[in-house]
């Protein structure tokens, strides 16, 4: 029994179609694994509304800022000097105003995720 024992190992024909070792059509099955739904992507108008809910002082200084910036420039437009000037005083506390409550809201997120 000195010969050599070779395997035999059939061929394949040309008419048999392999599978294919990875299909990216659908996802790998891994055992024990449930995959979580994918979330459904958020409108800008969802977005829009989640974060206002969240940081309300944000859109109150945004449109404080907006409206002082409008009169004040309506009122320099007219010549009304000492409005106009009162009224751009008043868009730099709105600004700033806008600016603390980023800074609060970042902070206050920050937090919450613990």
């Amino acid at each position: 029994m000195a010969a050599s024992a070779t395997q035999f190992v059939p061929e394949q024909s040309a008419t048999t179609t392999q599978q294919p070792i990875l299909d990216i059509s659908k996802p790998p099955v891994i055992d024990g694994f449930t995959p979580l739904s994918r979330p459904r992507e958020e409108t800008f108008q969802e977005k829009f509304m989640r974060k206002s809910k969240e940081n309300p002082f944000v859109p109150i200084g945004c449109l404080g800022t907006a409206g002082a910036l409008m009169y004040g420039l309506r009122a320099f437009k007219q010549g009304k000097t000492r409005q106009s000037q009162l009224l751009m005083r008043g868009r730099i506390f709105a600004q700033g105003f806008t600016v603390v409550a980023i800074i609060f809201g970042v902070f206050a997120t920050a937090l919450k995720k613990d």
